[in-house]
This record gives structure tokens, sequence and C-alpha cells, in this order.
């Protein structure tokens, strides 16, 4: 997984509070862009531009690099990116005002509606826009999922003979569990909420996840090992919570045969990531093509191939990148977050409460 795109809202937005790098203007810039432009008139004045620049997307997370490849040779666009956490996105635009110099960046859901709340967006719903659940999308277009991660379980079959399926069964194993570092990772912080969500917690009340982890604790079950490619491959790691996008590659990256990937069947968490478009951007017709294409078919599967779940359902994908996902099935239990609002605020106060209810318990 991309470090940038793992620390927590609470880490992360301190970047936002930097003083400004230079002069910001609320208006937007001045460009050859239209909200009344149709698709075709969008894509030749996309061409017209001949560049897209991206913060966030580099080739190798979720396979953006088909994209990029997809959007040079259709449509004659270079691509440059700068990867960096979603707050840092959220900063370079504001900072850079009107001189802005990127186009489009990829931020976890949280930070959507915090980059429409700060004006830094230029909307655009392209015409899938129908087919994006409403969880997933601002109504306006200043945001909206392209893909989706869902908590899950990430076994190792050479430690642990039979893999959990559930949150229940976790608890009753003997084995080691990694969750990440709660006080810095989203990622382990959407394991306390899928863990609070099958014990009838919710966003607001995080307190039933904190209680689950904390018998974890006492009874000495709780890995400090990092779930990295490397300590898995050495043995290091018995179970790990993780998205599912992360253990798939991790599991196909290391030995399919010998890794499980599990959604827990008494209930997880569903969140994404969504492209937000720079009010300032340079190539603001190519930015809006390319969250165009990043939403049809063809975009889909591209992200799909890099193991992130479609946001629209209804792709049909090829076989041999369906199979390297889990059935539809396995998410019966997994709902989205329903109030990211309220979310954000719990998120703000889980590392104290962390290290304060779970990690002072520890053996």
């Amino acid at each position: 997984m991309k470090l940038s795109k793992k620390f927590t809202l609470l880490t992360l937005t301190s970047a936002l509070l930097l003083p400004m790098l230079g002069a910001c203007s609320s208006e937007t810039k001045e460009s050859n862009v239209s909200e009344d432009d149709s698709l075709e008139t969008i894509t030749e004045k996309a061409k017209e531009e001949g560049a897209i620049a991206s913060l966030g997307m580099p080739d190798t997370w979720a396979n953006w690099v088909d994209t990029w490849n997809d959007l040079n040779e259709k449509y004659g666009l270079s691509h440059t990116d700068t990867d960096m956490s979603s707050a840092e996105e959220l900063a370079k635009f504001e900072s850079e005002g009107a001189k802005g110099t990127a186009d489009i960046g990829d931020v976890g859901i949280s930070f959507g509606p915090l980059a429409a709340g700060k004006e830094l967006t230029l909307p655009y719903k392209t015409s899938y826009w129908d087919e994006i659940p409403e969880w997933a999308k601002d109504q306006d277009g200043h945001w909206l999922l392209s893909y989706t991660g869902t908590i899950a379980f990430l076994t190792d079959k050479n430690n642990v003979k039979e893999a959990p399926k559930s949150w229940e069964e976790l608890a009753k194993g003997d084995y080691q569990v990694a969750v990440g570092d709660v006080t810095k990772a989203n990622q382990a912080q959407f394991a306390v909420l899928a863990a609070a969500i099958a014990k009838g917690g919710d966003e607001e009340n995080i307190q039933p996840g904190l209680d689950y982890f904390q018998e974890f604790a006492k009874n000495g079950r709780l890995s400090s090992v990092d779930a990295s490619v490397a300590n898995l491959e050495k043995g290091e790691i018995d179970v790990t919570i993780v998205w599912d996008f992360n253990g798939l590659n991790y599991r196909d990256q290391i030995n399919a045969d010998r890794f499980e990937v599990t959604i827990p069947t008494d209930g997880s968490v569903i969140s994404g990531y969504t492209t937000i478009i720079n009010k300032n951007a340079p190539h603001p017709n190519a930015a809006k093509l390319a969250r165009e294409y990043i939403l049809s078919d063809e975009g889909q599967i591209n992200l799909a191939k890099g193991y992130a779940r479609p946001i629209r359902e209804n792709v049909e994908l090829p076989k041999e990148v369906a199979d390297k996902l889990l059935p539809a099935a396995e998410y019966e239990a997994a709902q989205p977050v329903k109030d990211n609002a309220k979310w954000d605020e719990t998120a703000m106060t889980l590392p104290e409460l962390w290290q304060k209810e779970v990690l002072s318990h520890a053996k």
C-alpha cells in the first residue's frame, strides 16, 4: 500500500494549517472550461490542453498506470504525478490558489467534503453519475468515489490452520493479530470501526471496537509487527486486518495458496477514494476527461486490475480480472460509512482512546 495514503485525518490535516505559500484567490482560474460543455466539447478541449498533472495517483497505486497510458494513447494527454497524502493534496491546491499547477487528485472520502467546503474544487458529475451510490458522491459533483475498500482479514495459513471468517472467530483464536498503528494509520482506525460495527457500534459509538481489542491486549494477542510484504513473506504475521485491496495484493505478491483474504461475516466497513478536480487546474478539461474515463468501463476495469473494487457495480469485469477479487456475495455484511462527519470527529479522538483503553492493557 502506498504509505502516503495511510495516515489519519488527525495527522494529515495539520498540513492544511501551514502558512500560505503564495497568494490565494477565491475566483476560479480563467481557462477554457465551462460547466455547460458537452462531453464531446470537453474531449476536444482536453486534446488541445494535451497534458494532465495529478497528485497522489502514481502508477503503482490501484493500477493508475493503465489509465494514464490509455489517456495518452486515446487523447494524447501526457501525464505527471506527484505522490502525496490527501491533506497535502488539499494544501497544495489551497496554497497555490490561482497559480495552480495540479489538475486532479485522489483523496480519502473524508477529504472530498473538506475540499469542497474550502472551495478548492471544480465540480463535474460525469455521464455515469446515476450509477454512483448516493453515499459515494457530492450532490453537485465536487467529489465522487472511483473505487472502494472494505476491511478484511489476511491470514497466513502456514501459521493459522483455519482462517477466521468473523470477528467472533478471530476473538476465539490463539494466534497473534496485527491491527496496525491506530494512533496514525487510517486503515487501522477503520479496523476498529469495523469491529465496533460488528459489535453493535457505529461511527459515533466506537466503544464496542475498543472493548473488543482490549481483550486481545489483555491476552497478549496484539502483534506490533508491521504487516509489510517482507514480514508477511517471512511468516512473522499470523492474521492482519487490512483493506481488501491490500490483502489481495499482498496475497498475490507472495503466494496465493498460502494466504487467504476474508471479509468478516458479522460486520465490516466500506470506504473509498474520490477524485477531486482543482478549481484552478491548468488543464481543467483534461481533468474532467480523466474523471470521465476513470468512471468508464475501461477505467473501472483498470482499477480492478489493481485490486480496487470499482464503484460502479454493473461493470462487467473480464474473468481474469474478476478472479483476482473476492465474490460480491462475501460483502453482504459490509456497510459504507453512514456519517462521514461523525466518523471524522471520532477518528480525531481515537488515538488517545486506543492508548488509554487498549495499549495500556497490553502484556
